[in-house]
């Protein structure tokens, strides 16, 4: 299954990243070969795989954190050499990402004060950012007076105060219980349609890939290549009970998977070669 081709605004084409030795008697790492994908804009897109699949190594790359070994990587059709300014990018430590002694308020207009803009437009923007991770009600508190949900709201605030074209979220709710992880998911999903943002969501979660994203990119084993490319075709209208006991979300779930299964019993280059 793959997406419509439309004129993309993040394109990555043949990525490769090798990590050079640490000392002569160790070796190279190959953590991605031949990665080829592109997502136009406004979609949701997750990125599931193994462990150790390389999947915060592409997302790195993908932000200018990282330089690639080799291939292209174009957002609106410009090369990344650096941190895009129209990009944004939410961790799973949201923790180390907040400024304790800095109101949340503070914390969210922090990003937008770098870029220059003015005092009376960080404060809208901020204002309304909290607004929409409903936290309206926490700007003059600080991040340790809030709950690790919460915290994580303020780092998804942010980004989202930046306006960015693409926000990137690496495994975002890994540390947060079960129950604060749904409330999240719905939170990504209601600012994905509100905003228009293109979304590039990375989880190790199968069932949350499923339920937030148009497309799910299953990766291979190290080193990397794209094993599927999954077409979610669920309701656009999306719950928690009624999607996820959804048959075809349960046959979606079930081919996801097996694709997983099937990256971890091969490497993705030993495919790649046997299918040649």
């Amino acid at each position: 299954m793959s997406p419509e081709t439309t004129t993309p605004v993040l394109l990555v084409e043949g990525l490769r990243k090798i990590y050079p030795a640490p000392t002569p008697q160790a070796e190279a790492v190959e953590a991605i070969r031949d990665l080829t994908f592109s997502i136009p804009q406004g979609q949701l897109v997750c990125i599931v795989g193994p462990s150790g699949a390389g999947k915060t190594t592409l997302l790195k790359c993908i932000a200018g954190l990282l330089p690639a070994t080799a291939g292209r990587l174009e957002l609106e059709g410009k090369a990344i050499t650096g941190p895009p300014k129209t990009m944004a990018v939410v961790f799973q430590e949201y923790g180390r990402s907040l400024y304790p002694w800095m109101s949340v308020q503070a914390n969210v207009e922090l990003p937008l004060k770098a870029a220059g803009l003015s005092k009376t437009e960080r404060r809208e923007r901020s204002t309304d950012a909290l607004e929409a991770v409903g936290l309206s009600d926490a700007a003059d508190k600080y991040p340790w007076q809030l709950s690790g949900g919460m915290q994580q709201r303020v780092a998804i605030a942010r980004a989202v105060a930046y306006r960015p074209q693409i926000l990137l979220m690496d495994e975002p709710f890994a540390a947060v219980d079960a129950q604060t992880r749904a409330d999240l998911e719905d939170l990504v999903r209601k600012i994905w349609k509100e905003l228009g943002v293109t979304v590039l969501f990375v989880t190790h979660d199968i069932d949350e890939s499923v339920y937030l994203g148009q497309r799910v990119i299953v990766l291979s084993n190290r080193p990397t290549v794209v094993q599927d490319d999954v077409t979610i075709d669920l309701p656009d209208e999306r719950d928690q009970l009624s999607t996820r006991s959804d048959p075809r979300f349960v046959e979606l779930r079930h081919h996801i998977y097996g694709e997983i299964q099937r990256a971890k019993g091969n490497r993705g280059g030993d495919e790649q070669a046997a299918s040649a």
